[in-house]
């Protein structure tokens, strides 16, 4: 009995995966056993830093919101305190936000909590 080997599977999975391949450099484009290691690894890496961008905005806005803080004689820490007992519901991607765009609205929220 003959081997049967499924050809068309197989092609299709090498395409697939140099798709994913294009635009990389030298062989990592067209040679495919370097072009999969490259693309599972970066797979890999997508989604890892897709948690990790999370974290990274998270810190931006702290960091935003402190400054916008301390221009008003407050710590971050006090301010979002004071801000949890006041009750209001404003989370740090707009309180930031508000930090960088508007310093008005900061600067009344800041005073409604002082």
């Amino acid at each position: 009995m003959p081997r049967s080997v499924n050809s068309v599977a197989s092609r299709a999975k090498r395409k697939r995966v140099l798709e994913l391949a294009k635009g990389y450099f030298g062989r990592k484009k067209n040679v495919w056993t370097v072009a999969k290691n490259a693309v599972e690894k970066g797979l890999v890496y997508a989604y890892r830093d897709r948690k990790a961008k999370k974290r990274e905005f998270r810190t931006l806005w702290i960091a935003r919101i402190n400054a916008g803080a301390r221009l008003h004689g407050m710590s971050y820490s006090e301010l979002m305190g004071k801000i949890n007992k006041a009750g209001i519901d404003l989370n740090r991607k707009v309180l930031a936000d508000l930090a960088m765009n508007h310093p008005a609205a900061f600067e009344a929220v800041v005073k409604k909590v002082k």
